[in-house]
């Protein structure tokens, strides 16, 4: 315990918080290397060097002027024991290289599939006339049924020669000739330059990224350039290749286009496709509709695995780094199977404290997807590239707490490499306002506390790695789509599970004596949120795995029943807890209840820790109830305590107190070879006296200043920065105080508290309490000495968020009765 109690609270430097760095202005060797530095001394060991828009012409991308900014960037790093995570775009969606894939070959721009419908009367003949790059893929005779059904049964395959279709229509029905065209999609990406961002003329060409042959020449231009300018530091500095949710169709593509590529429709039928369900992406073609639809996804999904992520893939082990990075959607499971550090990103609020969005919708999902998709692929790490455009009120006005809360989001759910979107090199001009603020590193004001943000980011990706959380529950899934109804009730009563793919469950795990076990994962239940879309061969294995022992609990409507036998059936999605066997519910036990509170339990080094976060607006406090015998210790990752817990027996079991303030996470360490340290001793009772500081305050050397928001003062509507308020009180005899608690009410946003020129602390979210040494008392008058910063939003928005002190400020001391 000794070993993991000190790589806890000094974490190796691999754990780093790891930002996106955006080079978005003029670039200079000199001021690379000294925001490098800047981030070493906040303990900020990585970032992502990430291309942005904002640099000026006359840098090219990748050109040798370029790429030795990058090799001063990565030097620098070096020297430092830093690590780099280069990124493969100018700017994203990744997969062109800045147009650079389609300006030499303009077949390699990306492709889409658009219908053409041409209604029928008797008999119809049709002369297809292409454009330019256009390419006849199919044509189909449809009987109608309304505007946008059509009777599926009844369609049929048409020839077309020379370029003329033909068919003859009953008499009595609506019918329709829909002719299928391959052609170009016209996307783009965004660009590095101003003039090249979406819906500007400059804004280059997307690639083809279903032709593995645009692909590689992807990989020619950029990953080729990158290793012969840096192969000395592959696979120690450079540990990875950031790819960003390639776009088949590219932005800003044509209306109505499906993702296609040439000589797609064989491969297309080769998965189990027919050529007459092409009609249903676009109609509703009765029950098919669905699962055609289903069906086309996963063969173009199939096709950008094989044609884009495995050949990056396979260059980036063959050559000693990862592929990290992450697809498109918050839920794309299936598509991480080839990165070696699986990735998602939170972003644009999707997920946030409020309005129940950490636990609703399919953004909820992103921690688990990527997190999920390590643990059942052996994955060591995951990333989350998170913050992005993650304000409330204005593009600036993220707070601190918030910022704490999704870090706290992501971690409870296992993911243990943590990317802030992002750290700026510039904030001049446009890019304050414009490039997907804010800045979350150096250009706002919590800069000068980020060390510590950085250690807990660390100490917690290390817990969060090389350990298997201990949960016998797993939600199926399917490569696309991860449930999270299901998934909702078991976060609000503290039942870990894992999600686990259909693909992999019928790939990769053994069913042994009730339990399917895959990788490090031993699942006792499976909990399944729409049983009617299971293949026959999952099914199979699902009454496989009941038939020895197995739990398998079906989300059904009321009229519906479960495919399996023996599965067991519920209506709602929190009737699952209430099903689950007692083993699961009592896995992790907290009282009183709290819809509020998360947990990891994980074993980490044959090691037991519970890892508790608290993702509501609320202090908790309670007790939780242990499983296990043996002592108990608190890991605070935020301040870097260390405590020995004192238990409590209750019913025959060992309790421990659990209190988890508002933006607050607790760890604690079980050592089951010690004897538990067993609570009989005696409160002690205090004598305790409270001071009212509301009055005679003192604000930038101003006099009797109310404690209310700045927003009242003349001139300070739009200011951020620090304003220094000071007071004093008395106190009459110091020897007989045991503790003393400052209480500054409300605050926005962050303090920095001293007392007779003693630092207290620093808080950057409510509860704004904090301890006081009592050492640092005098007999006599005290000074108190409140530094509040607000929030950069005011400055950068005009966004007259409210500031300051507001109070009320009370001081409580506690004596010896």
């Amino acid at each position: 315990m000794s070993a993991l109690r000190q790589q806890f609270l000094h974490p190796p430097e691999e754990f780093t918080p790891i930002p996106f760095w955006f080079w978005n202005d003029s670039l200079t060797k000199e001021e690379i290397i000294r925001q490098i530095n800047d981030f070493y001394d906040k303990g900020v060991m990585g970032f992502v060097l990430h291309p942005r828009i904002g640099i000026p012409e006359e840098i090219v991308y990748l050109s040798d002027y370029f790429m030795e900014l990058v090799q001063t960037a990565v030097e620098e790093a070096k020297q430092l024991g830093m690590l780099v995570i280069l990124y493969d775009e100018a700017m994203y969606p990744s997969g062109s290289a800045k147009g650079l894939v389609v300006k030499d070959n303009p077949e390699y721009a990306s492709r889409g599939l658009k219908m053409i419908e041409y209604p029928c009367n008797m008999d119809n003949e049709i002369m297809i006339d292409l454009v330019e790059g256009d390419s006849f893929v199919s044509a189909l005779a449809v009987k109608k049924l309304s505007l946008k059904a059509i009777d599926s049964s009844t369609s049929q395959v048409l020839d077309c020669v020379n370029g003329r279709v033909e068919f003859s229509a009953p008499n009595d029905d609506n019918w329709s000739i829909l002719v299928f065209v391959e052609t170009y999609s016209g996307g783009n990406i965004r660009g590095i330059h101003f003039g090249e961002d979406d819906g500007e003329k400059n804004a280059p060409a997307s690639a083809d990224l279903l032709n593995p042959d645009a692909v590689a020449k992807f990989i020619r231009i950029t990953h080729d350039n990158y290793y012969d300018k840096l192969k000395d530091y592959f696979g120690n500095t450079v540990i990875a290749m950031f790819t960003d949710e390639p776009d088949i169709l590219g932005r800003g593509s044509a209306r109505d286009l499906k993702p296609w590529t040439r000589d797609f429709l064989s491969f297309y039928k080769q998965h189990g496709n027919k050529e007459e369900h092409l009609a249903s992406l676009w109609f509703n073609a009765g029950v098919e509709t669905e699962t055609n639809r289903s069906n086309y996804r996963k063969t173009v999904n199939k096709r950008l695995t094989e044609a884009y992520y495995k050949q990056i893939s396979d260059w980036c082990a063959s050559h000693g780094i990862a592929l990290t990075g992450h697809p498109a959607k918050s839920d794309d499971i299936g598509l991480l199977d080839h990165f070696q550090i699986p990735g998602q990103d939170v972003v644009w609020r999707w997920v946030a404290p409020e309005d129940e969005k950490a636990l609703v919708g399919e953004h909820s999902t992103a921690g688990k997807c990527s997190a999920d998709a390590a643990r059942h692929r052996g994955r060591r790490r995951n990333l989350n590239e998170f913050l992005g455009v993650c304000s409330k009120e204005s593009p600036w006005a993220l707070t601190p707490g918030d910022m704490k809360w999704y870090i706290d989001w992501l971690l409870v759910r296992g993911v243990n490499l943590l990317s802030p979107h992002a750290f700026y090199f510039s904030i001049e001009g446009e890019r304050r306002s414009h490039e997907r603020p804010p800045d979350v590193g150096p250009n706002n004001l919590w800069w000068p506390y980020y060390k510590q943000f950085a250690q807990y980011m660390k100490r917690l990706s290390w817990l969060m790695t090389d350990s298997t959380n201990q949960t016998a529950v797993s939600i199926l899934c399917v490569e696309d789509h991860l449930p999270w109804r299901v998934a909702k009730p078991l976060f609000e009563n503290q039942v870990e599970f894992n999600y686990l793919e259909e693909s992999l469950f019928l790939s990769s795990s053994h069913l042994r004596d009730g339990k399917i076990e895959i990788a490090s994962q031993s699942y006792q239940t499976l909990v399944i949120e729409d049983s009617l879309k299971l293949e026959a061969a999952v099914i199979d294995k699902l009454e496989t795995f009941i038939q020895s022992g197995g739990e398998i609990i079906v989300l059904t409507d009321e009229h519906a029943s479960s495919p399996m036998n023996g599965a067991k059936a519920v209506q709602r999605p929190e009737d699952v807890v209430d099903i689950l066997s007692s083993i699961h519910r009592e896995e992790v036990v907290i009282s009183p209840a709290s819809k509020d509170i998360r947990v990891s339990k994980i074993v980490k080094d044959c090691q037991l820790f519970y890892f508790f976060v608290n993702e509501g607006e609320e202090n908790y406090k309670g007790i939780f109830h242990l499983k296990e015998e043996g002592s108990v210790e608190k890991w605070d990752a935020w301040t870097g305590e260390i405590e020995q817990v004192n238990l409590k027996r209750q019913s025959g079991g060992l309790v421990a107190p659990l209190n988890v303030d508002r933006r607050s996470s607790v760890v604690y360490a079980v050592d089951t070879d010690q004897k538990p340290l067993i609570d009989g001793s005696v409160i002690p009772i205090f004598k305790v006296e409270s001071l009212e500081l509301d009055n005679n305050w003192i604000i930038d050397n101003r006099q009797n200043l109310a404690l209310e928001s700045w927003l009242h003062w003349d001139g300070m509507q739009s200011f951020s920065g620090t304003v220094i308020y000071e007071n004093q009180f008395i106190i009459e005899e110091k020897n007989s105080i045991i503790k003393v608690y400052l209480d500054l009410g409300e605050v926005h946003e962050i303090v920095k508290v001293t007392v007779n020129g003693h630092e207290v602390g620093v808080k950057m979210w409510a509860p704004y309490h904090l301890e006081v040494n009592p050492d640092y008392l005098i007999e006599g008058v005290n000074k108190l000495t409140v530094a509040v910063t607000n929030n950069r939003a005011n400055e950068m928005d005009d966004a007259r968020l409210t500031s300051g002190l507001l109070g009320p400020v009370t001081l409580e001391i506690c004596c010896e009765k």
